[in-house]
């Protein structure tokens, strides 16, 4: 076989990246990416949620600190 040159290389390079099918095959990449993304941070949110929840923290309790932040907020505007 004989060697292939750096022109060629960079031919085919340019040859396979505009081609449909590596374009397809990349979107699929991206796409199971976003997934595994997602995942991950809900993980991440679960395992965030189970300590607020072992610290006593609940739905509830947060909802009423963002509400009272909130409107602590509002009259400092004011």
């Amino acid at each position: 076989m004989k060697p292939i040159t750096d022109e060629e290389v960079e031919r085919e390079i340019e040859r396979l990246r505009l081609h449909p099918d590596v374009q397809l095959a990349r979107l699929e990449l991206r796409l199971k990416y976003k997934r595994r993304q997602r995942l991950y941070a809900l993980r991440n949110l679960a395992k965030r949620g189970e300590e607020l929840r072992k610290q006593g923290y609940t739905y509830e309790t947060l909802c009423e600190q963002l509400t009272a932040k909130e409107n602590e907020e509002e009259g400092a505007d004011e």
